[in-house]
């Protein structure tokens, strides 16, 4: 199979990645917490990057449970790092649809956390928690851990104001400004 240089150019532009360095030392696998639950290891979805394997990773699992914990980039000999591929690839996911394939709860989750951030400037659980319980009907599931945590005054129903909100969603105007931008010189 030859690599498909478009893709990976794509995907390393975005990211500012060079994922041509990598050469399977299997670091970033052995680092990842959550490797055992993705259904392709970090490693891997390097390799299929080369190969121009794109569609199978974003219709998986694997970029939706990177949690962008850095370990797999302090961990690589070649300075990768793979959070900034993994994010890049749930953005090309979510523009491309086919995130859909990929377990509805957790593109769920990604999207109410970036969605709070954007709203609040941090992440506030009330507000997160419960437009995603109602979106994956998890409510029942859920509620009875949300009121112990209400009762122990650990969930506040008020999120704190942060200093510099306006300077967080200045980032989000940029970032879409930067898609929209990138949308228009493919056009």
């Amino acid at each position: 199979m030859r690599p498909e240089s478009d893709i990976m150019k794509e995907v390393m532009e975005r990211s500012g990645q060079d994922i041509t360095k990598c050469y399977q030392c299997l670091k970033c696998f052995v680092g990842c917490p959550l490797a055992p639950y993705m259904e392709y290891k970090p490693n891997q979805v390097i390799r299929m990057l080369q190969y121009g394997q794109t569609d199978k990773i974003l219709e998986s699992n694997t970029i939706w449970l990177c949690v962008s914990c850095k370990t797999c980039g302090v961990r690589c000999p070649n300075d990768i790092d793979l959070m900034h591929v993994m994010d890049t690839l749930r953005e090309m996911s979510q523009e491309t649809k086919k995130q859909y394939k990929a377990d509805k709860k957790i593109v769920a989750l990604h999207e109410e956390f970036v969605r709070n951030v954007k709203i609040w400037g941090k992440l506030h659980e009330a507000t997160f928690f419960m437009p995603y319980m109602a979106r994956t009907l998890d409510i029942i599931d859920n509620a009875g851990q949300g009121i112990k945590l209400f009762i122990r005054l650990k969930l506040p129903l008020i999120p704190k104001k942060i200093k510099h909100i306006k300077e967080i969603r200045k980032l989000f105007k940029k970032g879409y400004k930067t898609k929209k931008e990138l949308a228009n010189n493919e056009n």
